[in-house]
């Protein structure tokens, strides 16, 4: 009478236990594939002339071939840390800080950890035809638009108050202010 109660609760408990196998042996769904070892790149913003860190510069990465950057903030410190991009990526960095001169620089993330470091310059003097350069060669009439390039002209500086005949020759007889008439034809 035993074996009559207990064959049933066997078979059942040897049903279930042979679907529980086989349902861990078959691959449904979708399997998992781990993600490509990343880089942690450490970067530092610093001023070039005092070695100050910069807080609140734009970082940025892009990375050769993606559509889209990623931009990262700077902190008091002057630096942040990026760690979700693959081994073997190429990417352009660029830094941007207000007051400074922006950094670009393509790099190849190669290691598991970097460290970069990037000292930024204050913007430079702008060049000025109107200027004199060093290593510039000396021109004796000038050329330029407020010099004359003619240097068989008589001085500027010897009377008439720094004008020429010439000048004073191609001066217009019109009242400051008048409309040219349009019959006449205009100088240039």
């Amino acid at each position: 009478m035993l074996f009559r109660r207990l064959f049933p609760l066997a078979l059942i408990l040897g049903v279930f236990g042979g679907l529980a196998v086989s349902a861990q042996s078959t691959h449904r769904g979708r399997k998992y594939k781990s993600p490509p070892p990343t880089t942690r790149v450490e970067i530092t913003i610093l001023r070039a002339d005092d070695d100050k860190p910069i807080e609140n510069a734009a970082v940025v990465f892009t990375v050769v071939g993606d559509k889209g950057n990623m931009e990262l903030k700077t902190d008091e410190d002057g630096k942040t840390v990026l760690d979700v991009l693959p081994v073997g990526s190429k990417v352009l960095l660029q830094v941007l800080a207000k007051g400074y001169q922006t950094y670009g620089q393509d790099y190849t993330l190669d290691k598991s950890e970097m460290a970069l470091e990037v000292r930024l310059n204050r913007p430079g003097h702008q060049y000025s035809v109107y200027e004199k350069h060093p290593g510039q060669a000396a021109q004796s009439g000038g050329g330029g638009k407020d010099s004359p390039s003619d240097t068989s002209k008589p001085d500027a500086t010897k009377g008439n108050k720094g004008s020429t005949k010439a000048d004073e020759s191609s001066q217009s007889a019109d009242p400051p202010g008048s409309k040219p008439d349009s019959n006449q034809p205009q100088r240039q």
